[in-house]
């Protein structure tokens, strides 16, 4: 089956090759073996095995073609700051790091396998060892990014019962504040210069902590990672995700999706809080023996990852010689954003689709090789049953009568969500769209932002991609508005570019209308307009249209 789904903010990842480092031969046989296995269990063709660890059955054996000479020179981790700093580790000494972190956590802060942690940091080099950590010493990780209020902390804290907390001196005083209501919480972790009163400090019990640790045995199934979701209803969901689910599950995505080898240098620009941050900045390169590229900034800034990437100021001036792969995850790009990357950089944007509770579930334009793994996928309509090629449905994936293990595990503690989740013989993603006759999946949009005018089935993404193709138009959100008639009609929410805020409101509707007209389907125009100065986003950036 071959896909194609446009898909979710723009999370970007770039794919460098290395112009000084070759690699051929019996070389590069070997260190693809490690990426062929796992991709043999994700197709299928080998079974899941009893045990797995992504820090001793992956990244140690990095290490051990690195230190005979059978990888590239490439460095495993490669981090650098707006203040000039510049880490750069091998996959031997990022090895040692964490297995020193792991003693850290064991030791210092008193946790067990199985004992679960919260770690709250920007960008900065203790996340990826506290990830490895995690895995070497059985202990259930929770990413959360730095963007938490405290309410948010302390649900988080009190849902999942986590027994530590590491985060940095910006976000201390938050946790601090809410430590009355976290009676699991036995240990606090702070990543900082300075001490604080009451906090274990990370940087110094690293520098006393011995190298010397013998990773845990853990099963494939055994929990691994803890993600909070941000649904559209209710408060977040923790959805589980074991040690083979991630830890395997992307060795196809980094292989095919991604395009990545021993030789590569991969930069991605996903907050740590989000799962695009372990996808693509931890399992899928490192299954494939690339290089992490990292650049904290405190705040996204455009052209300071133009000049990182290009050392140049305008992006018409730009020269792309090491570019060799762009893929996105998030809010679906529009035509003509993708259109004018191709244009400036001569590179093709690789759009992928998944959710915290899968994998990478289809991606633009791969090879058939690639989704051998992805045949699950299907279309079905509220009962579970697939439905015709053509006809829009949930995209769904089969997990009768063999759940995929590279799907999460459970909504912890909440049977009744997990339950709910399956329909029929399926996993339901809440997502609409459609199959084609080649085979190719359509994303339409979420379920619940569908807007049903007149019996016309309309999705939000098609008629902002008309909008956003105006001049006029920064950004735009479409949803669902009562109407006495249709009983819903769409309505547009639209930031406008600044050459058009002086322009004649009635005027500027009337030509928005007539463009998505032209652009789209008729009757998907927005009978409603409203001009906004900003749109109402999540701190991921996705637009919340519940809200509008």
């Amino acid at each position: 089956m071959r896909t194609f789904l446009k898909s979710w903010i723009p999370q970007c990842l770039w794919i460098l090759r290395s112009p000084s480092r070759t690699f051929h031969g019996n070389n590069r046989l070997l260190t693809f073996q490690i990426t062929s296995h796992y991709e043999s269990i994700n197709q299928g063709k080998k079974e899941l095995p009893e045990y797995f660890n992504f820090a001793s059955d992956v990244l140690d054996e990095w290490a051990r073609l690195e230190k005979v000479g059978r990888k590239p020179a490439n460095p495993a981790f490669w981090w650098v700051s707006d203040k000039g700093e510049e880490v750069k580790w091998s996959f031997e000494e990022f090895g040692s790091l964490s297995k020193k972190t792991a003693n850290v956590l064991s030791e210092a802060c008193g946790l067990r396998r199985g004992d679960r942690i919260v770690a709250i940091l920007p960008r900065v080099p203790e996340w990826w060892l506290l990830n490895v950590a995690c895995m070497r010493a059985g202990i259930v990780l929770i990413p959360g990014t730095s963007q938490l209020t405290a309410k948010d902390i302390l649900y988080r804290l009190q849902a999942s019962k986590a027994k530590c907390i590491v985060t940095n001196d910006t976000l201390a005083p938050a946790v601090e504040s809410v430590l009355s209501g976290s009676e699991f919480l036995k240990s606090k972790l702070i990543v900082g210069q300075g001490s604080r009163d009451g906090w274990l400090n990370f940087k110094e019990l690293l520098a006393v902590a011995s190298a010397d640790h013998q990773c845990v045995k853990t099963r494939s199934q055994d929990p691994m990672l803890i993600y909070f979701t941000s649904g559209t209803t209710g408060f977040p969901k923790m959805v589980l995700q074991s040690h083979s689910s991630y830890g395997i599950g992307f060795a196809v995505s980094g292989r095919y999706w991604m395009q990545l080898t021993p030789s590569d240098i991969m930069w991605n620009t996903s907050d740590t809080g989000w799962v695009k941050a372990a996808w693509s900045s931890l399992f899928a390169p490192w299954i494939c023996g690339s290089c992490v590229f990292v650049h904290n900034m405190p705040q996204f800034k455009p052209q300071v990852i133009l000049r990182k990437l290009f050392h140049l100021l305008f992006l018409s001036s730009y020269k792309f010689p090491s570019l060799k792969h762009c893929v996105t995850g998030g809010e679906a790009l529009n035509p003509e954003v993708l259109a004018k990357w191709k244009i400036q950089t001569g590179v093709d944007i690789h759009e992928g689709y998944g959710q915290t509770e899968t994998v990478r579930l289809c991606s633009c334009e791969l090879i058939k090789a690639a989704l051998l793994c992805l045949s699950f996928l299907q279309i079905v309509d509220e009962h579970g049953a697939v439905v015709p090629q053509g006809e829009e449905g949930t995209i769904a994936v089969r997990v009768k009568p063999t759940r995929p293990f590279c799907l999460f595990s459970e909504y912890l503690d909440n049977p009744e969500k997990t339950a709910a989740s399956v329909q029929g013989d399926f996993y339901l993603t809440g997502d609409r769209g459609f199959m084609d006759k080649e085979g190719y999946i359509w994303f339409v949009g979420r379920a619940d932002d569908i807007i049903n005018s007149a019996g016309y089935r309309i999705g939000p993404f098609e008629v902002e991609s008309a909008l956003i193709e105006h001049p006029a138009v920064v950004e735009a959100a479409v949803v669902s508005s009562p109407d006495p008639v249709r009983g819903e009609v769409v309505k547009a929410f639209i930031v406008l570019a600044p050459a058009f805020v002086s322009h004649d409101p009635e005027k500027l509707i009337h030509e928005l209308q007539q463009h998505v007209k032209k652009v789209t389907a008729p009757y998907k125009y927005p009978r409603k307009v409203e001009f906004v100065q900003e749109l109402p986003k999540t701190a991921t950036g996705k637009i919340q249209r519940k809200q509008e």
